[in-house]
């Protein structure tokens, strides 16, 4: 439930559904474009059975139609929807559940692969980060091409806004393009408290409709009653679903959420990578140093400082080191490190977004390439690339195994830049745990001019 509404029942009467269809502000809404032009995959997140249906069964049945791949992500089997049922234990309303889907899938997008995340229901709340995982290991490197649908995170339900959440995280860190579905809105708000200006419309053939009503009454276990006995009533009367039936479905774009793990990570921690006390980190930072083709830098920027460790060794081969970092968090402890070396400046910044100012004859890009998406990476090259001086180097170090919740690990990163880099490799250091790699102008190595 989200804290700005009044508690709200689904046995309520709601808003009727003729408030809603007649709208003026219906006219100007655009339209969502869903082609196989641009978008060649649909990842659908529904947080129970049942919300795909009604929420984005339309949206199925078109992209379908248009030949796209579809992946549907369930991320709970609905087994506390009938918390006082007699006759089902949760058990078998999630073995219920799961299969009602599955047959309203089969009639709307037969092709879809079904993604049972298994969290609990009416607990998505507390697992986010697995939310996250879930759909970003779904999307993988495709998310350019990709829309990404998923309940709105402001539906008024605790578990629709959480998975709401979680895929706006889940597009930042795949470059998806996100829209989000309204299901309890139509129910609780106004029409004019609705956010218009945000609102996109899919219109929806006449088959299209007739298939999403099928595959409606295919969730028996909601539209209608388990039994007579009470706590086994309908969840959805039938003036809840006059709002799914219409001639259009309705997504809402918002923009991206912030991405907040790395204040979580360092406000949870002190050290949350060990950077002090673990020899690994320690002996990685010396063989960084130790790659550098110069004895001295002019001017150096770190891509990603976190606490500072690598920032101060830095320090001790450069006149002046820019250090950044997007976790206000992990500065603060960098700063405190860092506050008696003064030509070491610490600055918070979302790269390659906010760039600084200045060339640099030296960048250190360690352990962070894997935490940006595929598109923020390139342009992180790029960037990188054009603020480089004539004889400047980039040092890339990053671990080599999976990377839980974001597209890329570090032997992709590597891959990456070097594909896309004019410059050629001059040095390479590869471990089981670590690779590490020293790009610059090869000609200028070969003829001993660092």
């Amino acid at each position: 439930m989200s804290d700005t509404l009044a508690p709200f029942h689904h046995a309520d009467t709601g808003t009727p559904e003729h408030e809603w269809a007649g709208r003026p502000e219906w006219s100007s809404v655009p339209t969502l474009e869903v082609d196989g032009t641009s978008t060649t995959r649909l990842v659908l997140v529904a947080a129970h059975p049942d919300d795909e249906t009604l929420g984005a069964g339309g949206l199925l049945a078109t992209a379908a139609a248009g030949a796209l791949c579809i992946d549907l992500v369930l991320l709970s089997a609905g087994e506390a929807s009938h918390p006082d049922s007699p006759s089902h234990t949760p058990a078998d309303l999630a073995t219920l559940r799961v299969e009602e889907t599955r047959a309203a899938l089969a009639l709307l997008a037969p092709s879809a692969r079904l993604h049972l995340v298994g969290l609990p229901d009416g607990e998505l709340g507390s697992h986010e980060d697995a939310i996250v995982e879930a759909i970003v290991r779904t999307v993988g490197e495709h998310g350019p091409t990709t829309v990404l649908a998923a309940p709105w995170r402001h539906d008024g339900h605790a578990d629709h806004e959480a998975a709401g959440r979680a895929a706006a995280v889940a597009a930042h860190r795949t470059d998806a393009r996100l829209v989000e579905y309204p299901i309890w809105l139509w129910h609780w708000a106004a029409p004019h408290e609705a956010p218009w200006t945000r609102f996109r419309a899919l219109p929806l053939a006449s088959g299209v409709r007739a298939r999403k009503s099928h595959a409606i009454s295919v969730h028996r276990s909601q539209v209608g009653p388990l039994s007579d006995d009470p706590g086994d009533e309908a969840l959805l009367h039938p003036g809840m679903l006059e709002h799914f039936v219409r001639d259009r479905e309705t997504f809402i774009v918002e923009p991206f959420a912030v991405d907040t793990v790395f204040d979580r990570v360092h406000g949870d921690a002190a050290d949350p990578w060990r950077v002090d006390d673990s020899w690994y980190e320690e002996r990685k930072r010396d063989l960084t140093l130790a790659a550098l083709p110069r004895r001295r830098f002019r001017q150096a920027l770190e891509v990603g400082c976190s606490i500072g460790a690598l920032t101060a060794r830095l320090a001790t081969r450069c006149d002046a080191v820019l250090a950044v970092d997007e976790s206000a968090v992990a500065l603060s402890s960098a700063a405190r490190r860092l506050r008696e070396l003064p030509h070491v400046r610490t600055a918070r910044g979302h790269l390659p977004e906010e760039w600084p100012d200045g060339q640099f004859d030296l960048v250190v890009v360690s352990e962070v390439g894997y935490f940006l998406s595929p598109d923020r990476l390139r342009r992180l090259i790029a960037r990188v690339e054009a603020s480089l001086t004539d004889d400047g180097v980039i040092v890339l170090c990053h671990w080599r195994h999976p990377v839980v919740g974001w597209p890329l690990d570090g032997p992709r990163v590597h891959e990456l830049w070097r594909a896309a880099s004019r410059l050629g490799v001059v040095a390479e250091h590869r471990e089981p745990d670590f690779l590490l790699d020293l790009l610059g102008d090869t000609a200028d190595h070969r003829q001993g001019a660092v």
